[in-house]
């Protein structure tokens, strides 16, 4: 089995401060992301939805966690030199679980981690009946990840909110403002439902990074455009 190699990869907001609209394929395997690299791609992801159908042939209904996915992330990543984007989930319990997960995925050189306010056990975040936690509890995990990092410049930490779907667009606008001032260095709001509400996100948040995951047969409004 390879190990990951020590690579010096550019961090996260050197590569946002070039690139205008940062464009991620999921790996899902090591090969996919070599493949990415060949293309000629600047970075790339390791998302769970992919991660847990192709790796383990399981649905993403929070079936795995941080042990076998950190030895796929490691995997995927020994073969590829590009900056990574990974999916932890909700952080894989309380606050010292994400403290741990931010350890361990910096420790292995990931540039960029994201984790979300779901309530375990979690789902896709395209899927319907999730359930959130409270603001308060995921503001305190959002600061947990932050402070557990040696520096801005090694992980990248990202807060996204699943709460468009249990408490409707308003609600998760104000959960990813108070994310953002908790520490987050972009916001993720998941399956957002039409083009027009991906428009009012990007107004609201003007000037800080955001991510947005538009998944074939996602969301009801993409499916219906």
């Amino acid at each position: 089995m390879r190990t990951s190699r020590k690579t010096i990869r550019p961090s996260w907001r050197k590569l946002l401060a070039k690139e205008k609209f940062l464009q991620l394929p999921a790996a899902h395997d090591a090969l996919t992301a070599k493949i990415i690299e060949s293309a000629g791609f600047k970075a790339y992801q390791v998302g769970g939805f992919a991660l847990d159908g192709a790796r383990f042939a399981l649905p993403d209904i929070d079936l795995t966690h941080l042990g076998e996915k950190s030895e796929a992330v490691r995997e995927i990543m020994a073969a590829c030199d590009l900056p990574v984007l990974v999916d932890c989930d909700d952080g894989y319990g309380d606050v010292k679980n994400v403290t741990y997960t931010i350890h361990l995925y910096e420790e292995m050189g990931v540039s960029a981690a994201f984790i979300e306010d779901q309530q375990a056990p979690k789902r896709c975040g395209h899927m319907a009946r999730k359930r959130v936690i409270e603001a308060k509890e995921m503001a305190i995990k959002v600061r947990a990840a932050v402070a557990a990092r040696e520096s801005k410049d090694t992980i990248f930490v990202i807060a996204r909110t699943d709460a468009i779907e249990t408490d409707g667009l308003d609600e998760a606008l104000r959960r990813a403002e108070l994310y953002l001032e908790s520490g987050a260095d972009a916001i993720y709001v998941e399956a957002a439902e039409s083009v027009q509400q991906l428009e009012l996100i990007a107004r609201e948040f003007h000037g800080a990074p955001l991510v947005a995951n538009i998944l074939e047969g996602g969301a009801p409004a993409f499916q219906r455009r």
